[in-house]
């Protein structure tokens, strides 16, 4: 970003100083031509006029044709220019053919003032005026018609060439300009929606964790500290208990911010497996809602990513939320399966179920409202789930029917997962996004 910055920059400088160095050549042309002139053989009134039409030139350029040639510029100011230079070169030539050297300097502006074709024509045209004025004076012999003839044609041909080598050099400047400027205006356009996909990225992940964590909690304590109320009177060792599981529950939800705020591994993973992290899950589960929560592993029990615990944890999280809050079960099992080639996690509950056909036709957040009553997370969680899913390769689906129950499957393919870095928001690519597959997402 620098280097394009810096040549872009650069470009105009460049220009300016290309036309510094034709500032030079013209200079050049200018003494050599009036230093001719100076040392002719015409009468000196006639030296006068040449040298002064010659020197009129100079402003004529500096005023009007460099301004039009710095800014590649085409309208009628140009060709005042033409006509103006073209003016005191024949006055020049007229009174003195000397001053016919003046072309070398002439043609060039032409060139680069003019379109190519009328800059050529008019090239040829200030090439033939010395020859035509000789030949209008009379008193020329044949040998010296032929010599300036020869020159004119010489000249004709070095200026043009030089004149459209002129041209092409600056019509490459600016096309690199131009390049430069584009490049550097993709380039910042880039680094604005890089940054700006970098803030959706980063929102979005803040949403997941602030959902699976912190909102989860405040609802398990809302609930509690309403159960604790109810009983206060009627039954006051209900309502400790009630009270002592709000402690945990706040105590569990600071270290879980503690963590999120540092952006570390979840408290629940950080001392224990995630075997051990699940069954206290299913007990948290039991004590706040009183259902039957029953935990257990199939298969040999081995080493996970940290990405693939933090994205089953969460995924028993929201399961679990979504049985407390919309289900009205009476068990649910929580079972994490090691097979070989992927780990899996299943959640069923024997609750209300609800139509999986009719909410994959009506949506997924109308059926969340219809089968839960209209939480005000809006499907989000289940959202989530298949993002972090996604994130390392793997998918969700949900079976359920009216009062069948519901089963949440989760799957998580270990050899993709293994190599993806260690945290729950790796990027998503668009093959993983392709292979979650989530039949319901309203509850």
């Amino acid at each position: 970003m620098d280097t394009v910055t810096r040549e872009a920059r650069r470009a105009p400088d460049t220009r300016v100083r290309w036309f510094g160095l034709w500032d030079s050549y013209f200079v050049i042309c200018y003494l050599v031509t009036t230093g001719l002139v100076f040392t002719s053989a015409v009468p000196q009134t006639g030296r006068l006029i040449a040298i002064g039409a010659l020197t009129l030139v100079v402003p004529w350029y500096a005023g009007i044709g460099r301004p039009l040639m710095l800014r590649h510029a085409r309208d009628r100011r140009n060709a005042v220019f033409a006509g103006g230079l073209f003016g005191l070169f024949g006055l020049a030539t007229a009174v003195d053919l000397t001053s016919a050297f003046a072309l070398f300097a002439l043609v060039p502006m032409l060139m680069m003032s003019l379109d190519t074709r009328p800059a050529v024509v008019a090239g040829v045209v200030g090439n033939l005026v010395p020859v035509t004025m000789l030949w209008l004076q009379g008193g020329a012999t044949a040998p010296l018609m032929l010599f300036v003839l020869l020159a004119s044609l010489l000249g004709i041909a070095l200026s043009v060439l030089l004149g459209l080598w002129i041209k092409r050099v600056v019509r490459q400047n600016r096309e690199h300009a131009e390049l430069i400027e584009e490049l550097r205006r993709n380039r910042e356009q880039v680094a604005r929606l890089s940054h700006q996909a970098g803030i959706s990225a980063e929102r979005e992940r803040l949403a997941r964790e602030i959902h699976d964590t912190l909102a989860q909690s405040l609802t398990s304590i809302i609930s509690l500290v309403q159960a604790a109320d109810a009983e206060v009177e009627d039954a006051p060792a209900v309502a400790r208990k009630h009270l002592a599981l709000v402690g945990r529950m706040a105590k569990e939800s600071l270290a879980e911010a503690r963590s999120f705020v540092a952006d570390r591994t979840p408290a629940s993973l950080r001392e224990s497996s995630l075997a051990q992290a699940l069954r206290r899950q299913a007990d948290g589960l039991a004590a706040q809602t009183g259902l039957l929560a029953r935990f257990a592993v199939e298969g040999d029990e081995r080493p996970l990513p940290m990405a693939v615990n933090v994205v089953l944890l969460r995924a028993a999280q929201e399961a679990g939320t979504n049985v407390r809050k919309h289900a009205e079960a009476r068990a649910v099992d929580l079972v994490l399966r090691y097979d070989d080639g992927h780990v899996g996690l299943h959640v069923t509950d024997d609750g209300k179920g609800f139509d999986a056909a009719e909410a994959q036709r009506g949506g997924a957040e109308s059926t969340q409202d219809s089968s839960g009553g209209g939480d005000e997370d809006s499907g989000f969680g289940l959202r989530g789930m298949a993002a972090r899913l996604a994130e390392i390769g793997g998918a969700m689906s949900v079976v359920s029917a009216p009062g069948a129950g519901t089963v949440v499957e989760v799957k998580v393919p270990l050899d993709g997962a293994a190599g993806r870095p260690d945290g729950p928001s790796a990027p998503r690519s668009e093959a993983a996004e392709q292979r979650t597959e989530v039949a319901h997402e309203g509850r």
